[in-house]
């Protein structure tokens, strides 16, 4: 049996990360850029069999749809043509995030609204799309009390990580794995795709066809239906995606092999879009997904520790809980003395409410402490701009 693989790959740059390496003159932004630019030229003509998942972060489209970035980068990158190939819904299926890429369970449930509400409104503008059927949760950061906001935003799956399923319908190995599922959360429902981690572990390292092919038949041997095998990493970090030296790169020495064999009817998997295999073999059985991430370099996922591990990632994180009250308190008191609408009040609360959200970045907490004086930064202009807001309360 032929099992149909959903390749899905992470693609994020912090606020300004691009911008600083250019700055430093250094070569890994060039790196960066010529990884993103790879996916789709590596694609050409390929359309009739590539199958690929994108998750791009609001940050990440904001960079590459401003005009002056796009004009420093022009001789190494077209970003105005890497965003239009990325249109193409042949190859291409986005799935929705988070504007600033939050991990959603550590951050007030108010904010999640909105990074997902402002990661939308770039994503339909730039990518040309009405509807993302799926969302990946940045960093797969994922907890059941997200599965109504989700349906909220009409959004049909997310992904989740395969180590922190547990089955409430009986199933075998291979069902609870390579097959999608159904996750409850009070009156919601959302259907779970879960990213197989160890061959995602091969995916990020660098992996061959013929280990691949291998692997995914002994795993998916004694299944009894059509198996969905999802491998997600990231897209432009690591050796093994930035490479650029033809032959020896994620799309050169593994992907386009792959798209060669399944041509040839050689292939024990077969490229497909998620969407397309829920439209033609659905969901099985309900799953719980227990609060966790995918696994990163340090720590497996299971309680945020990667994000959370010293006492000042964790009060940054409070302080961002405090902030953010603040910011809706102040809201609710405009829209009571109808001043919401006071041109002034506006600018200053939507100062005050995108710093906020930038502040939340993942990457800011990723790093142990290295980068937490960013998201320190952010909120002290957040507060600036909030107390601005504030006296025009009187």
């Amino acid at each position: 049996m032929i099992a149909q693989h959903a390749l899905v790959l992470n693609l994020h740059q912090p606020p300004d990360n691009l911008q600083n390496l250019l700055n430093d003159g250094n070569w890994e932004a060039k790196e960066i850029l010529y990884a993103l630019d790879r996916i789709p030229r590596s694609l050409w003509g390929s359309e009739d069999v590539a199958r690929v998942h994108l998750s791009l972060s609001g940050t990440l489209l904001e960079t590459l749809n401003n005009p002056g970035f796009q004009q420093r980068v022009y001789g190494v990158v077209d970003c105005g043509s890497l965003l239009w190939h990325f249109q193409n819904q042949d190859m291409f299926e986005i799935l929705g995030t988070g504007f600033y890429h939050p991990v959603l369970p550590l951050i007030p449930e108010t904010d999640r609204h909105q990074q997902l509400q402002r990661w939308l409104g770039i994503a339909r503008h730039i990518l040309w799309r009405p509807r993302f059927q799926g969302f990946w949760p940045p960093e797969m950061g994922f907890s059941m009390e997200l599965i109504p906001l989700l349906r909220s935003f009409d959004y049909r799956y997310v992904l989740v990580d395969s180590e922190h399923l547990e089955p409430v319908t009986p199933m075998s190995w291979q069902e609870l794995r390579y097959r999608p599922h159904i996750a409850r959360h009070g009156e919601d429902e959302i259907l779970v795709i879960v990213r197989d981690r160890d061959l995602s572990n091969a995916q990020e390292a660098g992996m061959d066809v013929d280990w691949f092919n291998n692997e995914v038949t002994e795993r998916t041997k004694w299944c009894d239906f059509v198996p969905l095998v999802t491998t997600c990493t990231d897209g432009e970090n690591g050796g093994w995606f930035r490479n650029t030296t033809e032959g020896t790169n994620f799309w050169s020495a593994f992907y386009l092999p792959l798209l060669e064999r399944v041509r040839a009817g050689q292939s024990a998997v077969s490229p497909t879009f998620i969407s397309d295999y829920l439209n033609v073999h659905g969901a099985h059985g309900e799953v719980r997904v227990r609060t966790g991430a995918w696994n990163t370099g340090w720590h497996d996922g299971q309680g945020f520790i990667q994000w959370t591990g010293s006492d000042r990632q964790r009060t940054a994180l409070g302080a961002i809980g405090t902030l953010s009250v603040a910011v809706q308190e102040a809201a609710r008191q405009a829209a009571e003395r109808g001043i919401a609408d006071d041109t002034g009040f506006q600018q200053d609360l939507e100062e005050a409410t995108w710093r906020l959200l930038r502040a939340e970045t993942s990457c800011n907490f990723y790093w142990g402490e290295d980068w937490v004086q960013r998201s320190d930064a952010d909120m002290a202009a957040s507060w600036e701009a909030l107390n601005h807001a504030r006296a025009r309360l009187g």
